[in-house]
């Protein structure tokens, strides 16, 4: 029989390894898709339009995955789609948990005017619908990467200022904390040796569902065409012209669409297993 950490990493396990064989792999794939993919991504031609997938009676050689109603390879586009939506997780995945983790880790331990500010701020902030407000700024920004990622840093950063200072105060009542206080540890000290440790692993869960979203919303954004300029390859710009020609031609609207549900279940998967496998409370 398995004990209670055997079991929590058998659970852990397969869904662990998948999703982050597929990340793995979508990462690999995203970085050299200058040299794997197999046509030029934005060439177009009407003659070769809505091409069928390689195993359709129809389908033309070299276009693995068929082409759009322009003649665009599907594949290259899904390739070169992905290094976006990896650039856009990374990057907005990555400034939002600093910020948010900060923030929360202040109000959480600290408390007094610190958790009074920070508090009342995230408040204000979750009372815009998320998606409204992403689609409002991008609008003013401007359509381009930067303002991409601006707006999900903007918008989300307050997902981990609230979980991760619910985590920091549960943390700061325990003993080792008055512990390490008694011992002579400062406030700070404290907070960032003996705290942060401790909160690391539901910080890692929310980066990872952080970069999950971070995809859904630019491809959100994409799909409305706001996110860079609408000839180049996005899945959500993908995904709106498939959707116009769906009858016609299934395969433009249905990889793009398989991609993003992968990649998006993948990133929360990854989160969950690296939970059930390293919190120091499970185990």
């Amino acid at each position: 029989m398995l004990d209670g950490r055997g079991a929590i990493q058998h659970r852990a396990g397969p869904r662990l390894w998948l999703s982050a064989l597929w990340l793995g792999l979508l990462v690999v794939l995203a970085l050299g898709a200058p040299w794997i993919a197999p046509k030029d991504p934005l060439a177009q031609d009407l003659m070769l339009g809505r091409l069928p997938p390689f195993w359709i009676d129809g389908a033309e050689p070299g276009y693995w995955l068929g082409t759009d109603s322009l003649g665009r390879d599907v594949l290259s586009r899904i390739l070169w789609g992905a290094r976006l939506a990896l650039t856009v997780a990374l990057v907005a995945g990555t400034l939002t948990c600093l910020i948010g983790a900060t923030l929360g880790l202040m109000a959480g331990f600290l408390r007094g005017a610190s958790d009074l500010v920070i508090s009342r701020l995230v408040d204000i902030w979750m009372a815009f619908p998320p998606v409204l407000f992403s689609i409002l700024l991008v609008a003013v920004l401007g359509p381009g990467l930067f303002s991409i990622i601006a707006a999900i840093v903007l918008i989300d950063w307050t997902r981990f200022a609230r979980v991760v200072r619910a985590e920091a105060m549960t943390q700061g009542a325990m003993d080792y904390v008055a512990s390490a206080q008694v011992a002579g540890r400062g406030r700070i000290g404290t907070m960032a040796l003996e705290i942060l440790p401790n909160v690391l692993p539901t910080i890692g869960v929310l980066l990872t569902l952080e970069m999950g979203i971070a995809v859904i919303v630019e491809a959100i954004l994409s799909f409305v065409n706001l996110s860079i300029s609408t000839d180049a390859p996005t899945w959500g710009g993908m995904i709106a012209e498939g959707r116009t020609s769906v009858h016609q031609a299934w395969w433009v609207l249905v990889f793009p669409l398989l991609a993003l549900f992968l990649t998006v279940l993948s990133f929360s998967q990854l989160g969950e297993g690296l939970k059930d496998r390293f919190d120091p409370v499970l185990r």
